[in-house]
């Protein structure tokens, strides 16, 4: 399996983060994908990266939530990683108006501009969306095209949304403990859609799966997903193992 979204490099791990790797790969894992969040998260992503080679990956990008008044400045300190060194995906990306609404726009404006950067360089974009279907449709409705990929990570949407990011052709859609929950309608939402189109994360630390739920989450934790899917989708966990991981190393071009 590959964790397609874990934010592995958060002080939550700092105590035990080699043990966390270590329940990681023992649990199948093959690769655990490492989302930036802003200019505070940065280093400590890459000494993850470099502590793991060939198991993390780090991308680049600036969190909605961390669209504040100083946004350009935070977009050009994004802008110069992109142009110093490789990255797997511009990401996480997006919009978010659960918290707040104040700067909808200026997270209108770093999403489009990054996704035009992602663009330029040929990497998936991996986007957040939280409350914010329309906007997030509208500005990605705005660059879709053959070269445009990407994940909507973390899905909570509903049928009309799944099939909405469906008729992108290049965008999949992120599953994680979410789907696990007691009261969730995403087991309902993910019989329509095809595992072709399913990767699976965890977003560690949060949204731990039940029966962890609660607790920190990690990614040896992925198992959970990947069994409800199964269930769902009336299909052995192998062929769900399997088959995300080939779509996240197709994304991703791992």
């Amino acid at each position: 399996m590959i964790d397609t979204h874990s934010h592995i490099y958060l002080s939550e791990f700092d105590h035990d983060r080699a043990d966390v790797i270590e329940r990681a790969r023992m649990a199948g894992l093959e690769k655990i994908l490492l989302p930036n969040v802003d200019g505070d998260t940065i280093e400590a992503m890459h000494h993850v990266e470099q502590d793991y080679p060939q198991f993390c990956y780090a991308m680049m990008g600036l969190h909605p939530t961390s669209v504040k008044q100083d946004y350009q400045e935070a977009l050009n300190l994004v802008k110069l990683h992109l142009n110093k060194r490789n990255y797997i995906a511009v990401g996480e990306i997006g919009i978010d108006l659960y918290w707040d609404k104040t700067f909808l726009k200026e997270q209108e404006q770093v999403f489009e501009q990054q996704i035009i950067w992602a663009k330029d360089r040929q990497l998936p974009v991996v986007i957040h969306c939280r409350d914010a279907f329309k906007e997030v449709f509208d500005v990605v409705e705005k660059h879709l095209d053959k070269q445009l990929k990407g994940v909507f990570h973390s899905f909570t949407g509903g049928d009309e949304e799944a099939e909405r990011i469906l008729s992108y052709r290049n965008f999949m859609i992120g599953i994680n403990g979410v789907v696990t929950f007691k009261n969730t309608h995403l087991r309902n939402v993910i019989t329509q859609v095809p595992l072709e189109k399913i990767i699976l994360e965890t977003d560690a630390p949060y949204l731990a799966p039940v029966p962890m739920r609660g607790r920190r989450n990690e990614p040896a934790y992925i198992e959970k997903v990947a069994e409800t899917i199964a269930s769902v989708q009336n299909k052995c966990i192998e062929e769900v193992k399997e088959q995300t991981t080939s779509n996240a190393k197709r994304l991703f071009a791992l």
